[in-house]
């Protein structure tokens, strides 16, 4: 005789399975050697990320570096509140300083974004393995190279005898060399372009890795269908990869003030500071080079102010329009 186990109410067993989970204290047993993973990760966050942040108040202070207890003098220095914001926005360096950087970041964006994405693409339709692993190789290889070593080689190439210019002369475009270093407005382009060349090939392997994670079996039925190479790839591939490239269009929006310190500094001269000097190479001039400390400071929080502003903004429009967003 089989014994038929005593029916449950429907619905009974998983409600409890459920309550279980949901508690903290259930959550935390459960996933222990998770959380234990976590914890470097989280001590370090801590460390670097927000016992740091202590250092905001510096903003608001007229800080000055002297003998004796740096927490001392931190926290009995005078409170001047918005003083050195005021200042920035009203000493004549504001709006030159933000043209800059927001047309250094613009033309990174438009030329830094969609190559990375058009590289993965042309990666993923190459057949041949070994070449295929060789061209990738080689096109992230430039985002190792130190910017010393790159802008030498940017100026190098731009400069009166270089590569470019005896391109171009070759070719008949130009009749004597152009000074790209010593103009003002080409600055900008110079600084896009390099940002473009040098991170191109590493930031491709995102989208390389969202491709990867593609059903092979839609390409599939696409073949069948008698779909191209090319429609395969604007109606399954880019279609499929659409949400991280949202996600990486969020954080890029996001950082659209920080159009980088290495690069300026070491490419600007004293013919092209006009163009060349942007919120980071600002900061760090006033703030270690002159010792204004507080000065620098406010600067840099109002940089990250903005930035954080632009990225929950970005957030939830792609979230009301795509249905995609980051948080």
């Amino acid at each position: 005789m089989i014994i038929q186990p005593k029916a449950r109410p429907e619905g009974q067993g998983t409600r409890a399975i459920r309550a279980s989970r949901t508690g903290l204290a259930g959550r935390l047993k459960e996933q222990r050697l998770l959380y234990v993973l976590m914890l470097p990760a989280i001590v370090v966050t801590l460390l670097f990320s927000y016992v740091p942040m202590f250092g905001l108040y510096m903003a608001f202070i007229n800080y000055s570096p002297g003998g004796g207890s740096f927490f001392k003098q931190f926290f009995t220095t005078d409170f001047v509140g918005l003083q050195w914001f005021e200042y920035f926005f009203t000493n004549g360096d504001f709006i030159r300083i933000m043209r800059n950087t927001l047309a250094q970041s613009f033309l990174s964006l438009l030329f830094g974004f969609p190559l990375p994405i058009i590289l993965a693409l042309m990666i993923n339709e190459l057949r041949n393995g070994w070449f295929k692993r060789t061209f990738q190789t080689v096109s992230y290889m430039p985002h190792f190279i130190s910017w010393v070593i790159a802008a030498n080689i940017i100026i190098t190439m731009l400069s009166s005898g270089g590569v470019i210019n005896n391109i171009l002369m070759g070719l008949g475009f130009v009749d004597e060399p152009i000074q790209f270093m010593q103009k003002g407005p080409l600055f900008w382009w110079i600084i896009a372009l390099s940002n473009a060349w040098k991170d191109m090939g590493f930031n491709a392997i995102m989208y390389l890795a969202a491709i990867a994670a593609i059903n092979p079996e839609l390409y599939e039925v696409a073949k069948v269908d008698g779909a191209s190479r090319l429609k395969q790839m604007l109606h399954i591939t880019l279609p499929s990869i659409r949400p991280t490239i949202i996600i990486l269009a969020i954080l890029a929006v996001g950082g659209i003030l920080n159009a980088g310190f290495d690069q300026q500094y070491l490419l600007q001269n004293n013919t092209v500071m006009q163009y060349s000097e942007v919120i980071d190479t600002y900061t760090y001039k006033y703030g270690l080079q002159n010792g204004m400390f507080s000065y620098g400071a406010a600067v840099g929080l109002f940089k990250s102010v903005v930035a954080f502003i632009l990225v929950i903004s970005v957030n939830q429009m792609a979230k009301r329009m795509e249905q995609q967003s980051l948080f």
